[in-house]
This record gives C-alpha cells, sequence and structure tokens, in this order.
C-alpha cells in the first residue's frame, strides 16, 4: 500500500516548488496583508469564517461580492532555505552519515513543516432592512502540519542504526509506538466547504453597538491524514478520496475496507461534516471595536477508504533511512503497511472527528477613514488535523494614503510559524478592490533560517451601496 503520508509529500513538493510562501488559515489578501489579523477589521462575506457578527457592523456594503481570492504556502521552523531547495530540486542526491545526523537534527521540531492553502471561487453578501445581513461561499482549503521528536527524526533518517535501539533490542520488551513518537505529528486536511452566515445589529444606542452573528458550514472531506503522538495517546487513521490515486493493494480485497474507486468525477468527497460558528461584535464610541467568536465548531464522519491504527510496541526497522534528499518515501515507508512500517493498519467503517475548532478575540481602533488598527489572539481549542498548532498573535495596521489605496502590515507570531512582518497593497474605491500581500516580507527575503513568507491575491472584489446609521 502507498500509505496516504506520500500524498501529503507530493503536495508539499509542489507547492514549495512553485512558491516558497506559509501563512495561517483564511488567506484573503487583506486579511493575509495584516498578518492574519482579522478579527475587527473584515466585513461583508469576508466575516464568514472568522466573525460572521461583524455582518452586522455599521460601514458594510450592501451588496458585496467576489470571484477568486486565493492563497498558499509553505514554512518551517526549523529548516533552512538551501536544505528545502535540496529537497525539491536536488531529490536524487546521496546523504553521507554527516548528512544523515544534521538532517535529523534538523527534523527535531514541532514545526518542521506547515502548510496552508485556500481559495474562494465565489461569495457574496447582502444587507436586508431590519431582516439582518446574510452571506454566502464556496471556500476549499488545504491544511497540513509536520512535527518529530528526536526519536522519529532519528528513525527517518538513521533507520535501523537509530539510537532507540540497543545492542540486545528485544521486541517482546520493546516500548510502545506512542511512547518512542511522543511530540510527533503527520497530518493533512483538505475540505471543499459551502457557507451560509448571518448578522444583525442586536443593541443600538448612541455610544455602543452589539452585533451577533452564527455561521453554518456544509463540509465535504476530500481528505484527511491524522498521525499524533501525545502524552501517551497515539491517533493515527487516514481516508483520502480516489482523486489522490492511493494504491491500497491487498487491503483494497478486505470485505470491511469501504474502497472508494476513481469515477473520473470533478469531486468525490470521502467523509461529510457540519461546522458551525459564533460570534459578537461591538463598537463602542466612535473608534473603539471589540470582537469575539468561536469557529469550526462541529465535526467531520469520514467513511471512504478509511484506515486506521492502534498503539504497538517498537519493530526493529531493516533500512539504513533516508539515503537521498528526496525524504518522503522513506516517511511514507515508515508509516505505510508493509514489511517495514512502524504502524499496521486496518480497515474501519466509520470515524468521527472533531473540526478544527478556534476561539478567536480582537480589538480596533479605527482613527477616522484613513487609519485602523487591531489587536488578535486565536487559540486552537483541539489539536486534530487542520487546526493551528499554537497561539497566534498579531497586531495589524491598515492606512489609506489615499482614498483609493490601502497600505498593510502588522507583526503576527505563532500558528506554527516565527514572527512575521506582513506587507499588503490594495486598491481600495467604494466601489472595487484587488489587491496583493505577503504573511511575512522578512521570510519571503530570508536566505537561511526559518524560511517564511506567503502570497495571496484578489482582482474581483465588488461593493455596491453603504449602510448607514
Amino acid at each position: 500500500m502507498n500509505v496516504s503520508i506520500h500524498l501529503l509529500a507530493l503536495l508539499t513538493l509542489g507547492l514549495a516548488g512553485r512558491a516558497a510562501c506559509a501563512q495561517t488559515e483564511l488567506n484573503n489578501f487583506s486579511t493575509v496583508a495584516r498578518g492574519g489579523v482579522a478579527t475587527t477589521f473584515v466585513t461583508d462575506y469576508q466575516a464568514i469564517g472568522i466573525n460572521p457578527a461583524n455582518l452586522g457592523r455599521t460601514g458594510n456594503a450592501r451588496v458585496a461580492l467576489t470571484i477568486g481570492e486565493f492563497g498558499l504556502g509553505v514554512g518551517s521552523q526549523s529548516l533552512t532555505r538551501s536544505q528545502l531547495e535540496k529537497f525539491v530540486k536536488h531529490a536524487d542526491d546521496k546523504l553521507t552519515p554527516a548528512d544523515k545526523r544534521t538532517l535529523a537534527r534538523a527534523f527535531t521540531s514541532d514545526n518542521v513543516l506547515n502548510i496552508n492553502v485556500d481559495a474562494t471561487p465565489v461569495a457574496f453578501s447582502v444587507v436586508l432592512p431590519v431582516v439582518g445581513s446574510f452571506a454566502f461561499s464556496s471556500r476549499q482549503r488545504i491544511v497540513s502540519h509536520l512535527a518529530m521528536n528526536k526519536n522519529m527524526a532519528e528513525l527517518l533518517f538513521l533507520g535501523k542504526d537509530a539510537p532507540i535501539y540497543p545492542a540486545n533490542f528485544n521486541p517482546a520488551t520493546a516500548p510502545l509506538i506512542s511512547e518512542v513518537l511522543d511530540g510527533t505529528a503527520v497530518q493533512l486536511a483538505a475540505y471543499n466547504e459551502y457557507n451560509v452566515a448571518y448578522g444583525r445589529r442586536i443593541i443600538s444606542l448612541p455610544a455602543f453597538k452589539l452585533s451577533g452573528g452564527v455561521g453554518y458550514r456544509y463540509i465535504q472531506g476530500v481528505g484527511v491524514i491524522d498521525i499524533r503522538s501525545e502524552n501517551g495517546k497515539l491517533e493515527a487513521y487516514s481516508a483520502l478520496s480516489p482523486q489522490f490515486k492511493v494504491k491500497y493493494g491487498a487491503i483494497a480485497n478486505n470485505p470491511s475496507f469501504n474502497l472508494q474507486k476513481d469515477t473520473d468525477k470533478l469531486l468525490q468527497p470521502v467523509g461529510r461534516g457540519h461546522g458551525y460558528d459564533l460570534g459578537l461584535a461591538a463598537e463602542v464610541g466612535k473608534m473603539l471595536r471589540l470582537g469575539v467568536s468561536v469557529t469550526d465548531i462541529g465535526n467531520m464522519t469520514w467513511e471512504g477508504n478509511l484506515l486506521t491504527a492502534n498503539d504497538q510496541k517498537l519493530r526493529r526497522l531493516k533500512s539504513s533511512g533516508v539515503d537521498s534528499y528526496e525524504f518522503f518515501t522513506e516517511l511514507a515507508d515508515l508509516f505505510a503497511n508493509g514489511t517495514d512500517s512502524l504502524l499496521q493498519y486496518k480497515p474501519a467503517d466509520q470515524r468521527r472527528a472533531n473540526l478544527p475548532t478556534k476561539l478567536r478575540a480582537g480589538v480596533g481602533l479605527k482613527v477616522g477613514t484613513r487609519l485602523e488598527l487591531g489587536l488578535d489572539v486565536t487559540q486552537p481549542l483541539n489539536g486534530v488535523a487542520g487546526n493551528i498548532p499554537d497561539t497566534f498573535y498579531g497586531l495589524g495596521v491598515d492606512v489609506k494614503p489615499l482614498s483609493w489605496i490601502r497600505l498593510s502590515t502588522g507583526i503576527s507570531r505563532g500558528a506554527g510559524y516565527g514572527t512575521g512582518f506582513p506587507v499588503g497593497f490594495a486598491i481600495a474605491s467604494s466601489f472595487y478592490e484587488l489587491g496583493f500581500s505577503t504573511r511575512d516580507l522578512q521570510g519571503l527575503l530570508s536566505d537561511e533560517d526559518q524560511p517564511y513568507g506567503s502570497l495571496a491575491m484578489g482582482f474581483l472584489r465588488l461593493k455596491i451601496g453603504k449602510v448607514k446609521e
């Protein structure tokens, strides 16, 4: 069986080859321009998935729509830019013993690799007098995360010669995989979403306004990989659409395996789910804005091509580890259902998993029509595939030197990345917006350490009319 991790490898290499970028989730160009700071900034349909209560705020467009907003990236907190380039451009180069030890040290990190891609083909919002504001979007997103403890990194690059194996290694008394790999995570989540959100003003006083909002999304699960070992507990399962072209071998003939065959359809989901967002947004006086929301409440049910693994004792590997910069094949072998695998998988009928729930909180200051500032904190509420690996902090600034030009910047940290210095430019008239941005200019230009950057763009964001008090 070619395990699903190999698909993550291909995805990673493909993205790295196209653009050396990295970012957290929800990559519309205006949010990326502030490094991910969004809770008090976003309006109309861009509030979907962030804070639906902003749909009820003052100043939203009566009708807003977009065709095509897109962002993608990849970044690492432990690898260097030259190492990443070798994985892409020199994958066949052989590794010396010294190279293997160096890479084992570099891969010992809770943020070896983070990838985020999302696209919004179409979205719109409309404000209806008295009733409130509604928004809809179609969105596709891919989120992945790779972390390794010392044992995992050494098993990958040194194989049977890893220090975890003593000279008198005995499989009968070997430690459990959950203990050996504690702190390791190999995760991928790919979703196709249809979002609906509603927001409305709840309280309207001269110096205080409060809005509330709710969101719902129907989710088609295109694929998931979730292999985690944490605090003595092992989580290991995968379910991938036939479009990933996985060859399951003999396991495909198991009557317990719900094999989904490729039918050449545009989309063949292997899971389905329902998600919910809740939010509040306050405006205090003319300048102060506050916001809080909980997003991605709910769960997924994975059914097609589903494989799971339980905790097992450590097995002695046969290989000597990675012998070239194409390390993904060895990583796949370590977790595949083969003779040299750390885990043995079995088919499963169904698996229920939580969505990547997050708590968002923000405070903003709007100074006239030319300057707006905001502080954001986003806290992951679980560790499932698709969630950010740690807390996000950010400061964002929008300034309009001219009425039709918006410049954005700020500083951000967390969510699996280091300190970012975002930059964005947009032509933003009262009717039309286009823009592009990067979440970290320094990481994009960095020669070596912690390569990190991002790219997001949108060229057709239209706004018609404006809601007034």
